[in-house]
């Protein structure tokens, strides 16, 4: 799911020579994250490189720090012992700290001289997620009937990339359908937790409930985030798409199932990338599309910071700088050219590699190459991913009988019921997925017969 969390990342070029003690990078990024909470930007901007200073000019810190919690909430500590990264030449820190809404990775860079290279703010698991205190303990819908199936872990890839992951199997499972559950953009885990919510362990209770085994896991970018953090040409196929494959190919090989009626259901990034997911693997039996996204990432990022902004009816300085930072990034993809690709060039947390990917993808075009059937289902109350997208789909599939639409007015970004405009306070809330629409996919799927 695509939630408004400023980033910015300065492109890690060559350094200096090297000083002849720089300080230690830990105790560097403490005292960078101390100047930042007390509005001290000039020190920490006095410690930029020269390129870090053309991409981040002095004033621009502060206006990301007042938008960063105008959004995830007042800051409140750093009080987690930091990770140290080296790559190469350079030392990388990155510390989790506490907002009053989120929990946030703020990642500083340092080249061989200790100065300031590379400063990221991102979401440090689930955005938007409130203290530990404020979530209440996770309890099953009433749609879910516990002792209808069972669960035991599932190592999904081999190697360097292994993922943890859930399988839940109906009891006395002897040729049952399957789904591998794909997850929306950021560290998401398997569950796909956002605040009091777990939507992915909803759907994975409701359609084993109902018969359907359901393979899920956390996700890469989650399991194997330091990692991540020192690569810069990496796309959604390496983020996303192998490991879907690859969960894809574990289910084949597990007791009781039908490796012939394997179904991947993608969530928001998820659902947009599951017909490229298909045209991976076209053994794949169908595809299920839960708010996918049909539009540019770059613009609906700016649009949902619009409709943020605009949500109390006033739009504040610190909205309108908001506004601006999306515009300002969206600009930035914008104007990537191919050869940007292996530049290292990152643009809010994401290397130039992985905008020009999506740049250069169509879903709803990709959808008319899918020969299997498709189940596109959408939220009315979505302002992540809209009703103009679903009618994107419906307009480029819409003909083909083998194409199933269904719209739930009362349903947000996680198919969980509300009243009024949504907004991202109401993923704090607890709830569950709607059983209607656990239904329709299990009565879809149940009807796909090969």
């Amino acid at each position: 799911m695509t939630v408004l969390v400023v980033s910015l990342t300065a492109v890690l070029l060559r350094a200096p020579a090297p000083a002849a003690q720089p300080p230690d990078a830990t105790a560097h990024a403490r005292a960078a994250l101390s100047a930042i909470a007390a509005g001290e930007f000039g020190k920490v901007e006095a410690d930029f490189t020269s390129q870090m200073l053309a991409a981040l000019p002095p004033g621009r810190l502060a206006a990301i720090w007042a938008s960063l919690q105008a959004q995830a909430g007042a800051y409140k500590n750093c009080g987690t012992e930091p990770r140290v990264i080296k790559i190469s030449d350079k030392e990388m820190v990155i510390t989790a700290c506490a907002f009053e809404r989120a929990t946030i990775d703020v990642q500083f860079a340092f080249d061989t001289s200790g100065r300031i290279s590379g400063l990221v703010f991102r979401p440090a698991a689930s955005a938007f997620r409130p203290a530990a205190s404020a979530v209440s303990a996770y309890t099953p819908p009433a749609y879910a009937n516990t002792s209808a199936y069972a669960e035991s872990e599932k190592t999904i890839g081999s190697e360097e990339w292994t993922l943890p992951g859930t399988l839940t199997l109906p009891a006395g499972a002897k040729s049952a359908a399957a789904v591998v559950l794909v997850h929306g953009s950021g560290p998401n885990d398997r569950d796909e937790t956002i605040g009091g919510n777990k939507p992915f362990k909803d759907l994975a209770a409701g359609l084993a409930s109902r018969g359907i085994a359901v393979l899920r896991y956390d996700k890469r970018s989650r399991v194997h985030s330091a990692r991540m953090a020192g690569l810069t040409d990496f796309t959604v196929q390496q983020v996303v798409i192998d490991d879907v494959l690859e969960a894809v190919k574990a289910l084949r090989s597990v007791s009781g199932i039908d490796p012939a009626r394997i179904f991947v259901v993608g969530h928001s990034l998820g659902g947009m990338l599951a017909p490229r997911i298909w045209m991976a693997d076209p053994s794949i039996a169908g595809v299920i599309v839960l708010a996918g996204a049909a539009r540019p990432l770059e613009d609906a990022i700016v649009a949902q910071s619009r409709y943020l902004a605009a949500a109390d009816g006033t739009t504040s300085a610190e909205e309108q700088q908001a506004i601006d930072e999306a515009e300002a990034l969206a600009g930035r993809v914008r104007a990537l050219q191919p050869e940007d690709a292996k530049s290292g060039q990152m643009i809010g947390g994401l290397p130039a590699s992985y905008w020009l990917d999506l740049r250069s993808y169509d879903p709803t075009a990709a959808a008319t190459k899918v020969k299997a059937p498709m189940l596109i289902l959408q939220g009315g109350r979505d302002y992540q991913v809209t009703a103009e997208e679903f009618a994107k789909w419906k307009a480029t599939l819409g003909a083909r009988r083998d194409v199933t639409f269904h719209s739930y007015p009362l349903l947000n970004h996680l198919f969980i019921a509300g009243a009024g405009p949504s907004l991202p306070a109401e993923y704090l809330l607890p709830g569950h997925v709607a059983e209607e629409v656990v239904r329709d996919i299990a009565d879809w799927i149940q009807a796909q017969r090969r």
